[in-house]
């Protein structure tokens, strides 16, 4: 064992003694490269070369990367480079490349780490991360089971950490909009919601081919029961494809967790559900169906599972259907703003703009208004405050996506406690919320 995993052994053992507050100096217009944020990324697939592209562009130095592909791993390394050679005088340095992620956490000079990694990773160096005393940016689904929500959702605090979730549709104006509307009962009272987002996941039957050079297969599979190589689940190379490892229950959960993440959080949001969730979950008619599960609240409305436009709101008064670049506000029976994608007679700003205007200049309620989902991360750091999609909120989305998993993969109805976020009326079983996990990994 080397020096850098005996210090983040050590580190790991004790939780940060208080908020770690950064100076002014890293956020003003001419920022020392000594004073920037210090930023490690784990997993450096697609979703992460978008985000670290992001993160180069504001006040941090970028000091390590982490994947246990050599090609990924080493690409990321040499684009963080690049960018720093064409600004002489940003930082000085170069960027160092791990293939574990312990050795990148052990760093002193990393204050935040972004997670990218496959579903079934996600906890595990986001939990290390936080005891380390670093704060993090956590890809949506922020877990792969609720075990590992609800230990999240106690130890950002418990650790003085801020975590941001990436559910960014809520950095979507087009989102907040719609969820303005219906929280201000413009649309009348809720009756039910429907979100569109694909099946759930399956169990992983992928047949074994031929290991390639360069890729740590063990560390890959991590926490999930050990299976023989497939590339559907680590494309070899500098693919640019979202891998179909999210498919298969061991390493994600379908499109329920994957797409499930972003619109069940809108429904959440439109809700005003954000610090509850569903007390009742029930499965589709047919034992083999993918779709048609239903989550519901206590006031009785249903989100139902479904093929269709989004997120859709259906009211006593009118509609709203959002998705992302597209928005359809329908009130008694009369489309009073719509966009869809490639229509060139009107845009979606100035059909946002006619409703605001129109309907939410007096408004009540007012939502959390962050017009770039790494900006805002990169503020409540500065603040101490929590991000828009904070690890309570990211958590129970999340945990609505586990519970409709579970009622499609054991065709059960479930009552669920989503004040003691437990299960409830002697239905579900304890070992949904969480799975076996290959050592030496654990949460």
């Amino acid at each position: 064992m080397n020096t850098s995993r005996r210090t983040f052994l050590k580190k790991a053992s004790i939780a940060a003694a208080g908020p770690f507050i950064l100076p002014s100096s890293v956020w003003s217009a001419q920022t020392k490269p000594s004073d920037r944020l210090g930023m490690g990324f784990v997993g450096m697939g697609k979703q992460s070369r978008g985000l670290l592209n992001a993160f180069l562009r504001h006040d941090t130095r970028v000091l390590a990367v982490c994947d246990v592909d050599t090609t990924r791993r080493e690409d990321a390394r040499r684009r963080v480079n690049s960018y720093y050679e064409s600004q002489p005088g940003v930082v000085s340095g170069g960027c160092d490349a791990y293939i574990d992620f312990r050795e990148l956490i052990a760093r002193d000079d990393i204050d935040a780490v972004v997670v990218a990694t496959p579903d079934h990773w996600h906890t595990i160096p986001t939990l290390a991360a936080l005891r380390a005393g670093k704060d993090v940016y956590c890809e949506k689904p922020l877990t792969h089971n609720i075990h590992e929500a609800l230990t999240l959702m106690k130890a950002v605090d418990a650790n003085g950490r801020v975590l941001q979730t990436g559910s960014m549709q809520r950095s979507m104006k087009e989102f907040r909009v719609a969820c303005e509307i219906v929280r201000n009962g413009v649309i009348g009272k809720i009756d039910h919601i429907e979100c569109s987002f694909g099946p759930p996941g399956v169990p992983c039957d992928l047949p074994a081919e031929k290991m390639e050079p360069g890729l740590d297969w063990d560390m890959w599979v991590g926490p999930a029961p050990m299976r023989a190589y497939n590339s559907i689940l680590s494309p070899r190379g500098m693919h640019n494809n979202f891998p179909r490892w999210r498919n298969y229950r061991e390493f994600g959960g379908g499109m329920v967790t994957d797409w499930g993440a972003h619109h069940l959080d809108i429904a959440q949001w439109g809700l005003g559900m954000d610090n509850s969730g569903p007390v009742e979950i029930r499965p589709a008619k047919e034992p083999d169906a993918t779709e048609g599960g239903t989550l519901i609240y206590d006031s009785g409305i249903r989100v139902i599972h479904k093929r269709g436009y989004g997120v859709h709101f259906f009211g006593s008064e009118g509609e709203m259907k959002v998705n992302r670049g597209q928005f359809e506000f329908i009130l008694g029976g009369k489309t009073i703003a719509k966009y869809v994608k490639g229509d060139r007679s009107a845009s979606l700003a100035s059909q946002l703009m006619k409703v605001e205007k129109g309907y939410l200049q007096d408004a009540k309620v007012r939502l959390y208004n962050s017009p770039d989902h790494t900006w805002d991360f990169m503020d409540c750091i500065k603040a101490r405050t929590k991000p828009i999609t904070n690890e309570q909120i990211g958590g129970r989305t999340v945990i609505c996506c586990h519970l409709l998993n579970q009622a499609y993969y054991n065709h059960q109805t479930i009552k669920w406690d989503p004040a003691k976020l437990r299960f409830a009326g002697g239905t579900g079983n304890n070992k949904w919320l969480t799975r076996d996990y290959r050592s030496p990994w654990k949460v």
